[in-house]
C-alpha cells in the first residue's frame, strides 16, 4: 500500500524494509543514505579477518572477503544499493546456519540484524551463532541502542523500525543474553556503549573450556 503520493523531486522507497509499505522521500536525501555497516566499517573490519559470514548485510559486506548472507528480499538503503551493491552468497535465515559445519568460521559479523529476532529466541540464535565460530574465533556486532535510537528518531522526524523487539536493547541486555548461552566459554575483548549516536558495537572471542560444540 503506497502511503504518500511521489511529489516534485520526490521518489517512493519501500519502508520499513521488505514491509511492501511506501514513502516518498527526496531524491537527494536518498542518495546520501548509508548503510550501517558504513558507520562502523573502519573500526570493525580489523576483527573480520579469515574465512567468515556477514549475516543480513542488506548489501554492504562488512569485507570483500566475507560471504553474505540475507533473505530473499534484503534489507538496503534504496539508493547506493542499486549501484553499489556487493553480490549476495547466499539466501537464507541466519537463525539456521546450516551451511556451516561446527567450529568452521573465523568470524560471524552481524549489523542491526539481531535486535528484529524473537526475544525468547535471541539465546538459541546466539548459540547458533556461536556454533560456527572456530574456537578462538570472533561474533562481530553492530547493533542499536533502542533507547538512543528512538530519540534519534524523534529528533530526526524518522519512524522508528517497527521490527525492532525489544524496548531496553543495549549493550547491557546483550551480555545478559551472552551468560544464558549454555557452556558458552566466551570473553569480550572490545566493546563501545554508545557510537554513532544509537549504536553499540562488541567482539566476542569464542574460548575452549566447558564449550559443547564438538
Amino acid at each position: 500500500m503506497k502511503e504518500n503520493a511521489v511529489g516534485k523531486g520526490e521518489e517512493l522507497i519501500e519502508w520499513p524494509p521488505r514491509s511492501r509499505k511506501y514513502i516518498s522521500i527526496n531524491r537527494e536525501k536518498n542518495k546520501d543514505w548509508k548503510s550501517e555497516t558504513s558507520r562502523c566499517r573502519l573500526r570493525l573490519q580489523k576483527y573480520c579477518v579469515g574465512n567468515g559470514v556477514d549475516l543480513g548485510y542488506g548489501g554492504d559486506a562488512i569485507t570483500s572477503e566475507a560471504i553474505t548472507i540475507d533473505l530473499e528480499r534484503p534489507y538496503g538503503a534504496p539508493g547506493w544499493i542499486r549501484t553499489n551493491c556487493d553480490p549476495q552468497n547466499l539466501k537464507g535465515d541466519a537463525r539456521n546456519l546450516y551451511w556451516f559445519k561446527n567450529n568452521s568460521l573465523d568470524f560471524v559479523y552481524s549489523s542491526h540484524l539481531f535486535e528484529d529476532f524473537n526475544p525468547q529466541r535471541m539465546v538459541a540464535i546466539l548459540s547458533e551463532w556461536f556454533r560456527v565460530i572456530k574456537f578462538g574465533g570472533l561474533l562481530v556486532l553492530y547493533l542499536p541502542n533502542q533507547e538512543k535510537y528512538v530519540k534519534y528518531c524523534e529528533e530526526h522526524n524518522q519512524r522508528p523500525n517497527p521490527n525492532h523487539k525489544v524496548k531496553n536493547f543495549d549493550l547491557n541486555f546483550f551480555k545478559g543474553l551472552l551468560e544464558k548461552v549454555n557452556n558458552l566459554d566466551f570473553e569480550v575483548i572490545y566493546e563501545n556503549p554508545i557510537c554513532d549516536e544509537y549504536s553499540f558495537e562488541i567482539v566476542v572471542k569464542k574460548g575452549k573450556k566447558g564449550i559443547t560444540y564438538l
